[in-house]
């Protein structure tokens, strides 16, 4: 309660001079504590970041064919000359190439005649940002009739690197598409359920089971292979969107039912009831924002899934087709056990394709305990 002066106005309380910390600077604060959840956030930052302006940041088209290196190993950057001591601007070194008489294998070392200094922000192969802005500025690249594979090339002498990079566009953008559209099918779905109840929900429900009953993996393929061959590269990226989003839907749905039906006999529902308000301002006002920490995170911990689903279905022959490429794509060529012990660098998409999943789930966990109203700061 407030004091009485002596002058008869009231003054405030000391607790309610504190300054208020809002929501969104705790969950901050929750997310900042953990660790593995920065690394997370920063890695896929790093990874969306390359996959808006991938080929501003590849060397080389996808389609761009060295022919005389041919599964060439990476080569190394190096910042000192032979015989010298003092730093120069980085450069590679070019291949060398001999084949074993014995085994006809082709191998590649450093030539050290063939100098090919690296520069930056260079004018190379034209290109056109997000399908719109003609445009002929890399990142970085090497002077005209010389080469740079820092990750490699592959069976056809194409740039691992470059392909890599722009293969990232379309494997985060196939999950993201998919959670979105599942999320928004689960979240809607669920929340009619378990407020209708009845027989709408009985119905809804006995269909998430059927779904939810399905190995995932084999029915995604099977709802794969059922899209036309004959489709080209955007449409079947398109139809492996829906076909992932299609599915993922089910088990945020169930989730979403069982929030809504702890939540519509409670106070605030009864009081909105109450005072007059309409089905779809409880809905959206008051059930589906009550959920939404829920969404988040079960939305968040969806997509690793979905990325490797949708590298599976690639690798397999079924999803993604070229001329499009993603990880699942690249690693098609590193299917063989010669490939893993001879040319270990075709392996580059399957190694970013952990890391980002593991990303996603630190990032998932994160928001999980900041999202938590009994979880600790530590």
């Amino acid at each position: 309660m407030s004091a009485i002066t002596d002058i008869g106005r009231p003054t405030s309380d000391v607790a309610s001079t504190q300054p208020v910390v809002s929501r969104g600077r705790i969950l901050a604060a929750r997310i900042m504590a953990n660790r593995l959840g920065i690394v997370g956030i920063a890695w896929l930052a790093l990874t969306v970041s390359v996959a808006l302006f991938a080929d501003f940041f590849a060397p080389y088209g996808v389609d761009h064919v060295h022919e005389g290196a041919l599964r060439a190993p990476p080569q190394r950057v190096h910042f000192f000359r032979e015989g010298s001591w003092r730093p120069s601007r980085p450069f590679v070194y070019g291949y060398k190439s001999e084949r074993d008489p014995r085994t006809f294998l082709t191998t590649y070392t450093e030539d050290p005649d063939q100098v090919y200094p690296i520069y930056f922000f260079v004018q190379r192969e034209p290109y056109r940002l997000w399908g719109l802005i003609p445009s002929r500025l890399h990142f970085f690249g090497v002077e005209e009739g010389g080469m740079i594979a820092l990750f490699g090339t592959g069976r056809l002498g194409r740039d691992v690197l470059s392909r890599v990079l722009v293969a990232t566009r379309i494997s985060l953008s196939v999950p993201i598409i998919g959670m979105l559209i599942s999320v928004i099918l689960g979240s809607a779905i669920g929340v009619a359920s378990g407020y209708w109840g009845g027989v709408a929900d009985i119905l809804i429900q006995r269909l998430t089971e059927v779904m939810m009953s399905f190995p995932r993996i084999p029915l995604w393929m099977a709802l794969a292979a059922t899209l036309p061959a004959d489709l080209s590269s955007l449409h079947r990226y398109l139809g492996v969107t829906i076909v992932l989003a299609l599915i993922g839907w089910a088990g945020l749905c169930r989730q979403i039912r069982g929030k809504t039906l702890a939540l519509k006999e409670s106070d605030f529902v009864m009081a909105g009831r109450a005072a007059g308000s309409s089905t779809p301002t409880i809905l959206f006002r008051h059930l589906i924002p009550n959920c939404f920490s829920h969404i988040v995170v079960v939305a968040t911990l969806s997509v690793p899934g979905l990325i490797l689903a949708e590298g599976a279905l690639s690798f397999l022959g079924i999803g993604i087709t070229p001329p499009l490429v993603s990880w699942g794509t690249l690693l098609k060529d590193a299917q063989s056990v010669q490939v893993l012990t001879k040319h270990p660098w075709l392996l580059a998409p399957g190694v970013l394709m952990v890391l980002t999943v593991l990303a996603v789930n630190f990032l998932g966990d994160a928001l999980r305990d900041a999202l938590d109203p009994y979880s600790q700061i530590r």
